[in-house]
């Protein structure tokens, strides 16, 4: 059996790339390019008006810090409940957590940095189109 010999290391935030729930991420730390085990972090930028595809992270609890902007998030069952998430403040989703993250304003970018306890963030993202008309 091969052992992976982990170390620490830099990653410089250059690629971006489009998830599954339609947000942009510039990639940080994940399995992928780490080796990470027990962790993902990265950058993500909401557009001015763009939101995500409503979704869930099944087995991922995700910790957010908005650096930039306001967003607005509908979240529970049903995509019931509603909150507003500013620069400066944290936000906590649990795993499996129905939620859509949107960007209400029409001029200013959202930037957050999120961290979420998979290291294949992407793989356990499930989409839930059937709660897309609802807002």
């Amino acid at each position: 059996m091969t052992v992976k010999t982990l170390s620490c290391q830099v990653i410089k935030p250059n690629n971006s790339y489009k998830s599954k729930q339609a947000v942009t991420y510039f990639g940080g730390i994940s399995t992928e390019n780490t080796g990470a085990q027990g962790i993902c972090m990265h950058l993500t930028v909401i557009p001015p008006g763009q939101r995500a595809k409503a979704h869930l992270h099944e087995d991922q609890e995700t910790a957010i810090y908005v650096l930039k902007g306001t967003a607005n998030m509908w979240y529970g069952d049903h995509l019931s409940e509603h909150l507003t998430v500013s620069a400066g403040e944290y936000l906590y989703i649990p795993a499996g957590m129905p939620h859509l993250p949107y960007n209400p304003s029409e001029t200013e970018t959202v930037t957050a940095l999120v961290a979420r306890t998979d290291p294949k963030e992407q793989e356990s993202v499930i989409l839930l189109p059937e709660l897309e008309a609802l807002h």
